[in-house]
């Protein structure tokens, strides 16, 4: 039986995907139990948490959002067994209930956006009705499903396109989004039209997707000269207001602190594997996967799912998602 790994000791510019041998699995501990495979979604890896998790092996598995008989689940962040593979080993603490309505593809790609969504417009910033919030790069698999989360609790929205299709994309949902920001040509100023959305007042939660901690001039990426400056995020937040980043080395200069704080607005990280990093919160956890299910279900939840790809296929494709290319969740079905 084969399984997918990911060789940790190469760079990010030489990643290296491979497929090897398993040995049968034998389940001898309590509370775990054998789950036959159906889909596992791809996702990017992040080698900076392995890291300083100091969790460093010569072949790390690769694939945590599964769904199988009877069960689905996220394998926690030290899993031995690759969810690319057909059956793994997981403890039961892990898992929730499919509900019949929901395929296997559609459960595996849409847990860990739910996920973050969760834990970033619920448990972060106690998104309520009545609300104005701007989800940067509304288009991508994360971005949508923020999007229905925030219209389920009769939230405002406001959203960043990247490119043409992705406006288009915006522009399609329903309820509709109050308004699509389009930053491809790098003239707009998201700034100025989260005020002007607002009456001047600013939004009340701001979920980013990475900013730009100097100028333009000073980014290399292209891609990175598309995002905020971290001085217009600030701007743009209301009194009160609240800021979820996706950026880890955010730095603020005291200008920027004193700004935050004539506001009263606090600045919070979304790293969705807190989850797992605690026994504590163990339960907090398995709610929200219940509730991810239960809107996927319902159709609050309506993920941006790509063909499903055999599992012969998941190598390249897997590598194609670690460079961040490709909009839709790729999910891999078996």
């Amino acid at each position: 039986m084969k399984g997918l790994y990911f060789q940790q000791s190469s760079t990010d510019e030489e990643i290296t995907f491979v497929f090897q041998e398993r040995e049968n699995l034998l389940v001898t501990e309590d509370n775990f139990v054998k789950l036959q495979v159906k889909a596992c979604a791809l996702s990017q890896i992040n080698t900076k948490l392995l890291a300083e998790m100091k969790m460093k092996k010569d072949f790390f598995p690769v694939g945590r959002e599964i769904a199988g008989i009877v069960l689905d689940g996220i394998l926690p962040l030290d899993s031995e067994d690759p969810g690319f593979c057909e059956v793994v080993r997981v403890h039961e603490h892990y898992l929730v209930h499919k509900p019949e309505k929901v395929t296997w593809t559609e459960a595996a790609g849409t847990i860990q956006d739910g996920v973050r969504a969760y834990t970033a417009l619920h448990y972060l910033s106690h998104l309520s009705a009545g609300k104005s919030v701007l989800i940067m790069d509304g288009a991508s698999a994360f971005g949508t499903i923020a999007i229905q989360l925030a219209h389920h609790r009769g939230a405002k929205v406001i959203s960043t396109a990247c490119s043409l299709e992705d406006k288009q994309c915006l522009e399609r949902f329903r309820p509709p989004i109050a308004r699509v920001i389009d930053v491809s040509n790098g003239k707009v100023h998201v700034a100025e039209s989260c005020l002007e959305e607002t009456g001047g007042l600013g939004v009340d939660i701001v979920l980013d997707a990475g900013v730009r901690l100097y100028s333009k001039d000073d980014e290399p990426d292209v891609k990175s000269q598309l995002l905020p400056h971290k001085h217009d995020i600030i701007t743009l937040l209301g009194v009160g207001g609240h800021w979820i980043t996706t950026e880890e080395n955010l730095q603020l200069d005291p200008p920027d602190s004193h700004c935050l704080f004539l506001k009263g607005a606090t600045v919070a990280f979304l790293n969705d594997e807190v989850w797992n990093l605690s026994n504590v919160q163990q339960g907090k956890y398995l709610c929200i996967l219940k509730d991810v299910m239960e809107k996927l279900s319902t159709g609050v939840f309506r993920p941006q799912l790509d063909e499903p790809i055999p599992l012969y296929e998941a190598k390249v494709s897997m590598e194609a998602v670690q460079k961040n290319q490709g909009r839709k969740k790729q999910v891999v079905q078996f």
